[in-house]
C-alpha cells in the first residue's frame, strides 16, 4: 500500500505484546439510562487489568492491559471489540490520575510507539500514569487490512493513463476498496474518528478519571477536538501538537501534505549534496532531478524484494516517511545508497513500515469475536490501510464517478505542479475514497465553538505535514478555549525537538500553567 501517515509511529508490527484481561461486568448495574439511549453502563464499569507485556525489547515497566468497547455505540449488543493499551505508572507522590497519549496517523498503533519512545515522556510520570492505545482497527486491536490484491488494483489504477482514461483508473480503485472490505471485517463500517473518540471516553472512565487528560499529536489533535465536541464536560488538560484540518477535503490535505513533502525534500538534498556520502553527487538541482527521474524509473520498471514489487510510488512513500523529522536524514541517504548503487530496495521498504507483504486472505483474527489479535498476526499493510480507512470515514465527500472523471485529469495536473516526487502518491490516496461508504460529516459540521477548559495547541512554522495555518485556523474553530504556542522551528511536531515547546506542554499538563495565546519557542530552542 502507498500511502503516509501524518505522525509517524515507529515499529508498530513489530512488537510482540501478550495484553492479558480485563474486568467487564456483564450485567448494568448503575443508575437507569434514558430510553431513548442504548445502556452503555456496562462498559463504563470496567476497570483495567495491568500485567507484563510479554514480547522482545518491551521495557520492564512498561505494563500492558485492554477496554472492551461496543462495536457499535448505537447498538452495543451487536458485538464488542477489546483495545490494547499499555501504561507507564506515575512515580510521583502527588498522582493526578493518567494521561492518555495518541501518537497520530491516522493508523499509528500507540503500544509499540510508547514503548520505544517512552523516554520523551517520563516527566509526566512525576504526575499521571501516562497511557496510550492501539485505536480500533489499528495495531493489536481489530487490524484492519487491504491484502496484496489491494496493492495490485492499485497500481493497475497508477498504469493507466488517468488523464485519458480516468474511467478505467477509478475501476480500479473501486477494486482496490472492495478487497479492502473483504480482508478487514466487521470493524470496518465502525472505524474512524468519532467512534474512537467514543472509545477514549470508556478508557477515561476504565482509568478511573472523571476527566480526558490528553496529549495527542498531527492527527490525534483532530481526535482530541472531537472529543471535546462530544464530551466537553469530561475535558480535562488537553494539548494538541502538529494541528490537524477540521475543514478542509482530503482533496486539499493531499495537496497541502504533497506541498509539504516536496519543501521538506529540498531541504534534505540541500543538506544530502554537502555531504561526500550524498548518492547523488553533489549538485543539488541534479540531485532533485535524479530522485525524479529515479521514481519514473521505478514505475516503470519495478524491483522485487521480500517476495513483492518495489515501484516508484513506494519509493515516495518510503521518502515521505523520513522527511518528517531530521534525525531519519541520515537513515534516509544510506537507504538511497543501497537503492542508487547496489539496487537494493529493501531497506527504503523498511523505512516505508513493511517488508513483508499482506496476507490475500482474511485470517480468523479479522472476521471473529474482536479480540486481540497477536503483534505477529497485525497485517504488514495495516497503518496504510487504516490511515486511508479512517481518513475516508471522517469526510463527507463522495463524487459521483461522472464527477470524478471530470476532476481527475485536472487533479492529477495540480498535484504534479504541487510536487513532481509526491504529487500522484498522494493523489491515489485521495482517490482511494472512491468506492467507499460516504463518511461522516460530524468532524466538519459540529467540531466547533467548543465549551471546555482552555486546550493548548502547538504549531510548527516548518511542520511538513500539518502546516502552521491550520493550527490557526482549528484554533478559531475551537473558540476561545483554544490556546496557540508558536514553534519557530522545523519538523513534524514540536514536542520532541524543541525544548521549548516540551517544557511548556509539560508545565501545562502537569500544573495547569498555559502560555500566553500567541506566544512563541523560537527556533534554536529557547524563547523568543
Amino acid at each position: 500500500m502507498r500511502f503516509t501517515h501524518r505522525c509517524c509511529a515507529t515499529g508498530a508490527a513489530a512488537v510482540a505484546l501478550v495484553l492479558h484481561g480485563a474486568c467487564l461486568p456483564s450485567v448494568a448495574s448503575v443508575a437507569s439510562v434514558k430510553a431513548d439511549k442504548p445502556d452503555l453502563s456496562r462498559f463504563y464499569e470496567q476497570r483495567i487489568k495491568w500485567s507484563t507485556c510479554e514480547g522482545m525489547e518491551i521495557p520492564k515497566d512498561l505494563r500492558c492491559g485492554k477496554v472492551t468497547v461496543p462495536l457499535d455505540y448505537e447498538r452495543p449488543g451487536a458485538g464488542t471489540l477489546e483495545l490494547a493499551m499499555a501504561r507507564y505508572q506515575a512515580t510521583g507522590r502527588e498522582k493526578r490520575g493518567s494521561v492518555l497519549l495518541n501518537f497520530g496517523g491516522p493508523g499509528g498503533a500507540g503500544v509499540p510507539a510508547l514503548a520505544y519512545g517512552g523516554k520523551d515522556f517520563m516527566g509526566l510520570t512525576n504526575a499521571y500514569d501516562v497511557v496510550t492505545f492501539d485505536p480500533r482497527g489499528v495495531g493489536r486491536s481489530s487490524p484492519v487490512s487491504c491484502g496484496e490484491g489491494a496493492d495490485k488494483a492499485i497500481e493497475a489504477a497508477d498504469n493507466e493513463d488517468q488523464a485519458n482514461n480516468p474511467g478505467a483508473a477509478l475501476r480500479q480503485l473501486k477494486r482496490a476498496a472492495d478487497t479492502c472490505t473483504k480482508h478487514s471485517g466487521p470493524v470496518l463500517p465502525h472505524i474512524g474518528t468519532v467512534n474512537a473518540a467514543k472509545d477514549m471516553d470508556v478508557m477515561r472512565a476504565a482509568l478511573g478519571d472523571k476527566k480526558l487528560n490528553y496529549l495527542g499529536f498531527s492527527y490525534g489533535s483532530r481526535l482530541g477536538a472531537v472529543y471535546a465536541a462530544q464530551f466537553p464536560d469530561k475535558v480535562g488538560r488537553m494539548a494538541f501538537d502538529g494541528v490537524d484540518t477540521l475543514t478542509e477535503p482530503l482533496a486539499e490535505q493531499g495537496m497541502v501534505g504533497a506541498e509539504g513533502q516536496q519543501t521538506a525534500l529540498e531541504g534534505y538534498l540541500d543538506a544530502c549534496t554537502k555531504q561526500w556520502t550524498c548518492p547523488f553527487g553533489q549538485d543539488r538541482r541534479s540531485a532533485r532531478e535524479q530522485v525524479i527521474e529515479l521514481v519514473n524509473t521505478l514505475d516503470e520498471h519495478p524491483l522485487t524484494a521480500f517476495g513483492r514489487k518495489f515501484t516508484g510510488q513506494d519509493l515516495a512513500g518510503a521518502i515521505g516517511q523520513a522527511l518528517y523529522t531530521e534525525q531519519m536524514w541520515p537513515v534516509l541517504t544510506q537507504a538511497l545508497t543501497a537503492l542508487v548503487r547496489d539496487g537494493d530496495p529493501q531497506a527504503l521498504m523498511q523505512l516505508a513500515g513493511g517488508g513483508i507483504a499482506a496476507p490475500d486472505e482474511p485470517r480468523p483474527d479479522e472476521t471473529g469475536d474482536g479480540g486481540l489479535v497477536s503483534a505477529e498476526d497485525v497485517p504488514a499493510d495495516n497503518l496504510p490501510a487504516a490511515l486511508m480507512a479512517i481518513n475516508c470515514a471522517d469526510d463527507p465527500d463522495r463524487p459521483s464517478a461522472a464527477r470524478m472523471t471530470e476532476r481527475v485529469a485536472r487533479l492529477r495536473a495540480q498535484y504534479e505542479e504541487a510536487s513532481p516526487v509526491f504529487g500522484q502518491y498522494r493523489l491515489t490516496q485521495v482517490l482511494m475514497c472512491y468506492g467507499r461508504p460516504k463518511g461522516t460529516s460530524f468532524v466538519r459540521e459540529k467540531v466547533r465553538d467548543v465549551d471546555t477548559p482552555k486546550m493548548l495547541l502547538v504549531g510548527t512554522r516548518g511542520d511538513p505535514a500539518t502546516p502552521y495555518r491550520w493550527t490557526v485556523e482549528t484554533a478559531e474553530r475551537l473558540g476561545s478555549s483554544a490556546v496557540v504556542l508558536d514553534n519557530k522551528g522545523e519538523g513534524h511536531t514540536g514536542y520532541g525537538s524543541s525544548k521549548c515547546v516540551h517544557d511548556k506542554v509539560d508545565d501545562f499538563l502537569m500544573y495547569g500553567s498555559l502560555p500566553a495565546d500567541g506566544s512563541s519557542c523560537g527556533s534554536d530552542n529557547d524563547n523568543d
